[in-house]
């Protein structure tokens, strides 16, 4: 196994994850499997309870595991699926230490953050790396870690510390170390000084790194490239531009030029055949020269923060690439709608399309189920996705049912008809963990309507009988509900293998009105985008029918 870290000094939000996720791409092009590691510093033990606002997206996992953002970036690019046990933090590590201590494993010595907790964390990036992530179930040959916050953060020094007996103990021919630091351009000026003093900080913890990517505006001159050399102890060679790009999917190319692929065969010594990046390096180029644009509204209540929704931005730009379309997002506050803004209002009215993605607590929910209802009765696209499903079932059960007073029991448990509701099983003191995770089973279990039209949703999704989303809620669609929604028009497609749990609402006549209860987003890649995203996105640009009829 071969290890390649990357480490990042400055500042965060550099885009190490981008970085670490382009070099894998490459590696991949050149023949090899590849897994992925991320560490993350902070205390708790996985990224559930985190506010949106504070952490940005929490990224779901097959397995249920709740954790950083960055883990889609590995997801997405690399086309691997990742356990809960790749993404590290410091909650994670002590747990498992202390829970060792508690049952006497350590035979009474006193346990110490050296070796114990360095040791746990050596042991831990062994172990995981060994899980094989892509779809031919064989062990990786590279595994890449991602160290989260910058170097000189307190939080992430035992990591380092980790990181640093970690290449003697795998021998230095299978460890490389790189570096992600920023180069600011001032007065026209490409500044080293950051790079120099990131580095300097990671070489005094005894860690030197053998390549360095250098973010910045503009690709680094040859002086600076030099520069750095001679101050950061790297041959100017291994001194990588990774400057401002069209799109993200051009960095795979760019690494591509500047042979990132020899400098890695160089010192960890694998065999690699000629990168061919094939499909990607035509996707990657045939973007800039779209002239087509669809305009997609996102009404959401974290908009302030948009990283909150970044798998969902994701999906939406997969599709909108499947579409040969340029994407226009416009970011409306669902609050707005409900306090009648007007300029939130225009935003729907003027979009080809509408998502309503999911969310937690009552501020912003009958937005939601405002635009839910413009979309229905103006016959707009419309995709909900989680609470954006829940809002439709709520919005259909008032307006078309007459159930006055429908409504979730999350905003209002004296409802006098509670259509959707806190899943019994579910427990309500404990946050962590408790929610419905992971992937699980949606059958299409009534696909076909009154008119012998079949499901779009399930077309999209090749007309299979049976599919795995992955899931996070504590509310469903209340059974006793079920007959009466379903009866009444708005036909719940898909559900679980018991019948009882509702995954796929879908409205007969609509040129594409869908909720899912699940979460498609996390499952969406650049070359293989989401089916309900690409629905929406093919009815925005008047395409559906024509696909549907291809299929």
């Amino acid at each position: 196994m071969k290890y390649i870290v990357v480490t990042g000094g400055v500042v965060s939000g550099l885009g190490k994850g981008v970085t670490i996720s382009s070099m894998g791409r490459l590696l991949q092009a050149c023949g090899l499997r590849v897994t992925a590691i991320k560490i993350d510093p902070y205390l708790n033990v996985d990224a559930g309870t985190m506010s949106p606002f504070e952490h940005g997206e929490v990224f779901v996992l097959d397995d249920g595991g709740e954790t950083d953002l960055d883990l889609g970036n590995y997801e997405r690019f690399l086309n691997i699926h990742l356990s809960q046990d790749h993404n590290i933090t410091t909650g994670k590590i002590y747990r498992h230490v202390i829970l060792k201590e508690r049952r006497g494993d350590y035979l009474g010595k006193t346990v110490q953050v050296v070796p114990h907790i360095t040791n746990e964390i050596q042991d831990w990036i062994e172990r995981v790396a060994k899980i094989p992530t892509s779809e031919d179930g064989k062990e990786a040959d590279v595994c890449l870690v991602e160290v989260g916050g910058t170097v000189g953060d307190i939080e992430s020094s035992v990591f380092l510390e980790a990181l640093r007996q970690f290449q003697f103990r795998v021998g230095t021919e299978n460890f490389l170390l790189s570096f992600v630091s920023l180069v600011p351009v001032i007065s026209e000026e490409q500044k080293t000084k950051p790079t120099q003093h990131g580095v300097k900080d990671l070489r005094s913890l005894g860690l030197s790194p053998s390549i360095i990517f250098c973010r910045s505006t503009e690709e680094l001159s040859e002086p600076t490239k030099q520069k750095i050399s001679d101050f950061c102890h790297v041959p100017a060679n291994n001194v990588l531009s990774v400057h401002d790009v069209k799109n993200i999917y051009q960095v795979p190319l760019l690494l591509e030029t500047q042979n990132l692929h020899q400098l890695l065969q160089a010192q960890l010594k694998f065999d690699l055949k000629s990168p061919d990046l094939g499909n990607w390096k035509t996707m990657a180029n045939n973007m800039s020269s779209w002239t087509d644009t669809v305009q997609i509204c996102l009404i959401g209540k974290y908009t302030g923060l948009q990283d909150s929704y970044l798998s969902i931005i994701k999906s939406l730009r997969h599709a909108a690439i499947a579409c040969e379309h340029k994407l226009d997002l416009q970011w409306v506050e669902a609050t707005d709608l409900e306090n009648n803004v007007d300029e939130a209002w225009d935003k729907v009215k003027k979009a080809q399309g509408i998502i309503v993605p999911g969310g937690f607590g009552n501020r912003g929910f009958e937005g939601k189920i405002l635009a839910a209802q413009y979309c229905r009765e103006n016959k707009k696209p419309y995709l909900g996705v989680c609470l954006g499903f829940q809002a439709v079932v709520v919005e259909y059960c008032r307006n078309v049912l007459n159930l006055e007073g429908a409504n979730s029991t999350e905003f209002d448990e004296s409802a006098k008809h509670q259509v959707v509701f806190f899943m019994p099983e579910i427990d309500k003191t404990t946050m962590g963990g408790t929610m419905r995770l992971g992937s699980r089973v949606t059958k299409f279990t009534h696909p076909t309507f009154d008119d012998g039209s079949i499901s779009i949703t399930k077309q999209l999704y090749g007309n299979k009988d049976v599919i795995h989303e992955r899931h996070r809620h504590r509310y469903e669609v209340n059974p006793e509900y079920v007959d009466q929604i379903h009866e009444g028009g708005l036909k719940l497609v898909g559900r679980d293998e018991t019948g009882e749990r509702m995954e796929v609402a879908e409205l007969p006549g609509h040129p594409y009105y869908v909720g899912a209860q699940y979460h498609p987003e996390f499952k969406s890649r650049p070359l293989a985008p989401s089916p309900p995203f690409h629905g929406l996105l093919l009815a925005a640009t008047g395409k559906l029918d024509g696909y549907l009829k291809s299929l």
